[in-house]
Protein backbone atom coordinates (compact mmCIF):
# COMPACT_ATOMS: atom_id res chain seq x y z
CA UNK A 1 0.00 0.00 0.00
CA UNK A 2 0.98 3.16 -1.34
CA UNK A 3 1.56 6.23 1.89
CA UNK A 4 0.94 9.54 1.61
CA UNK A 5 2.22 12.35 3.46
CA UNK A 6 0.01 15.79 3.87
CA UNK A 7 1.82 18.51 5.56
CA UNK A 8 -0.22 21.95 6.37
CA UNK A 9 -0.13 24.73 8.45
CA UNK A 10 -2.21 26.75 11.24
CA UNK A 11 -1.02 29.65 9.89
CA UNK A 12 -2.96 28.75 6.39
CA UNK A 13 -6.45 30.92 6.06
CA UNK A 14 -8.14 28.12 3.64
CA UNK A 15 -7.69 24.28 4.32
CA UNK A 16 -5.91 22.68 1.01
CA UNK A 17 -5.03 19.62 2.31
CA UNK A 18 -8.68 18.91 2.70
CA UNK A 19 -9.23 19.50 -0.79
CA UNK A 20 -6.79 17.33 -1.89
CA UNK A 21 -7.22 14.32 0.70
CA UNK A 22 -10.71 15.17 -0.82
CA UNK A 23 -9.81 14.37 -4.64
CA UNK A 24 -7.06 11.29 -3.68
CA UNK A 25 -9.42 9.57 -1.88
CA UNK A 26 -12.23 9.92 -4.89
CA UNK A 27 -9.25 8.79 -7.33
CA UNK A 28 -7.05 6.21 -5.51
CA UNK A 29 -7.59 2.85 -4.12
CA UNK A 30 -5.06 0.79 -1.95
CA UNK A 31 -3.48 4.57 -0.29
CA UNK A 32 -3.01 5.26 3.11
CA UNK A 33 -3.02 9.15 3.89
CA UNK A 34 -1.09 10.28 6.42
CA UNK A 35 -1.60 14.36 7.82
CA UNK A 36 0.79 16.24 9.71
CA UNK A 37 -0.11 20.07 10.59
CA UNK A 38 2.39 22.42 11.69
CA UNK A 39 2.60 26.03 13.11
CA UNK A 40 3.93 27.85 9.79
CA UNK A 41 5.65 27.20 6.39
CA UNK A 42 9.26 27.16 7.76
CA UNK A 43 8.23 23.84 9.91
CA UNK A 44 7.33 22.22 6.62
CA UNK A 45 10.39 21.29 5.88
CA UNK A 46 10.97 18.83 8.55
CA UNK A 47 7.60 17.51 8.64
CA UNK A 48 7.74 15.98 5.46
CA UNK A 49 11.23 14.82 5.70
CA UNK A 50 9.58 12.77 9.41
CA UNK A 51 6.90 11.88 7.19
CA UNK A 52 9.20 10.25 4.67
CA UNK A 53 11.89 8.63 7.17
CA UNK A 54 9.18 8.11 10.06
CA UNK A 55 5.65 7.18 8.41
CA UNK A 56 7.28 5.70 5.25
CA UNK A 57 5.82 7.89 3.11
CA UNK A 58 6.73 7.24 -0.66
CA UNK A 59 5.42 10.92 -1.75
CA UNK A 60 4.42 13.86 0.19
CA UNK A 61 2.36 17.19 -0.11
CA UNK A 62 3.29 20.43 1.14
CA UNK A 63 0.37 22.92 1.92
CA UNK A 64 0.98 26.61 2.50
CA UNK A 65 -0.21 30.27 2.49
CA UNK A 66 2.34 33.14 2.64
CA UNK A 67 1.09 36.01 3.41
CA UNK A 68 1.37 39.36 0.85
CA UNK A 69 3.96 41.34 3.04
CA UNK A 70 7.93 41.37 1.93
CA UNK A 71 8.88 39.44 5.03
CA UNK A 72 6.39 36.86 3.82
CA UNK A 73 7.92 36.14 0.47
CA UNK A 74 11.30 35.72 1.95
CA UNK A 75 9.79 33.07 4.46
CA UNK A 76 8.12 31.18 1.73
CA UNK A 77 11.50 31.29 -0.11
CA UNK A 78 13.75 30.01 2.94
CA UNK A 79 10.64 27.38 3.24
CA UNK A 80 10.60 26.41 -0.76
CA UNK A 81 14.76 26.21 -0.59
CA UNK A 82 14.03 23.70 3.02
CA UNK A 83 11.87 21.45 1.12
CA UNK A 84 13.69 21.37 -1.67
CA UNK A 85 16.60 20.26 0.26
CA UNK A 86 14.59 17.81 2.34
CA UNK A 87 13.45 16.00 -1.30
CA UNK A 88 17.28 15.80 -1.65
CA UNK A 89 17.91 14.37 1.24
CA UNK A 90 15.37 11.68 1.35
CA UNK A 91 15.39 11.29 -2.58
CA UNK A 92 11.40 11.35 -2.46
CA UNK A 93 8.94 13.67 -4.24
CA UNK A 94 7.56 16.44 -2.16
CA UNK A 95 5.12 18.86 -3.80
CA UNK A 96 5.10 22.33 -2.60
CA UNK A 97 1.57 23.57 -2.84
CA UNK A 98 1.83 27.27 -1.78
CA UNK A 99 -1.19 30.19 -2.84
CA UNK A 100 0.70 33.43 -2.01
CA UNK A 101 -2.68 35.83 0.00
CA UNK A 102 -2.19 38.21 -2.81
CA UNK A 103 -2.92 36.10 -6.02
CA UNK A 104 -6.38 36.59 -5.88
CA UNK A 105 -9.02 38.04 -3.27
CA UNK A 106 -12.36 36.58 -0.97
CA UNK A 107 -13.96 33.91 -2.72
CA UNK A 108 -11.52 34.26 -5.80
CA UNK A 109 -8.63 33.01 -3.53
CA UNK A 110 -10.80 30.21 -1.65
CA UNK A 111 -11.64 29.15 -5.19
CA UNK A 112 -7.54 29.07 -6.51
CA UNK A 113 -6.77 27.61 -2.83
CA UNK A 114 -9.10 24.57 -3.83
CA UNK A 115 -8.37 24.01 -7.24
CA UNK A 116 -4.76 23.98 -6.90
CA UNK A 117 -4.50 21.80 -3.93
CA UNK A 118 -6.74 19.48 -6.58
CA UNK A 119 -5.03 19.74 -9.28
CA UNK A 120 -1.97 19.10 -7.63
CA UNK A 121 -3.27 15.78 -5.87
CA UNK A 122 -4.17 14.62 -9.35
CA UNK A 123 -0.67 15.57 -10.41
CA UNK A 124 0.61 13.44 -6.87
CA UNK A 125 -1.15 10.49 -8.27
CA UNK A 126 0.04 10.35 -11.90
CA UNK A 127 3.80 10.54 -10.78
CA UNK A 128 2.76 7.99 -7.75
CA UNK A 129 1.26 5.76 -10.37
CA UNK A 130 1.33 6.40 -13.62
CA UNK A 131 4.52 8.69 -14.41
CA UNK A 132 4.03 8.08 -18.59
CA UNK A 133 1.09 10.57 -17.54
CA UNK A 134 3.06 13.35 -16.63
CA UNK A 135 5.43 12.52 -19.85
CA UNK A 136 2.05 13.17 -22.14
CA UNK A 137 1.82 16.41 -19.89
CA UNK A 138 5.03 17.71 -20.58
CA UNK A 139 5.07 21.50 -22.20
CA UNK A 140 1.70 21.84 -22.40
CA UNK A 141 1.57 24.52 -19.96
CA UNK A 142 -0.09 23.34 -17.34
CA UNK A 143 -0.98 26.30 -14.27
CA UNK A 144 -2.48 24.15 -11.65
CA UNK A 145 -4.95 26.48 -9.95
CA UNK A 146 -5.51 29.13 -13.05
CA UNK A 147 -5.91 28.55 -16.71
CA UNK A 148 -3.90 26.54 -17.76
CA UNK A 149 -1.22 28.49 -20.55
CA UNK A 150 -1.60 26.10 -22.96
CA UNK A 151 1.70 25.27 -25.33
CA UNK A 152 3.91 27.62 -27.45
CA UNK A 153 3.14 25.30 -30.81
Amino acid sequence: MKRIGIADTTFARYDMARDAIDEIEKNAGGVKIVRVTVPGIKDLPVACKKLIEEEGCHICMAFGMPGPDPKDKITAQVASQGLVQAQLMTNTHILEVFVHEDEAEGKELARLCENRAREHAQNLLRMLFHPERMTKRAGTGQREGFEDAGPLR
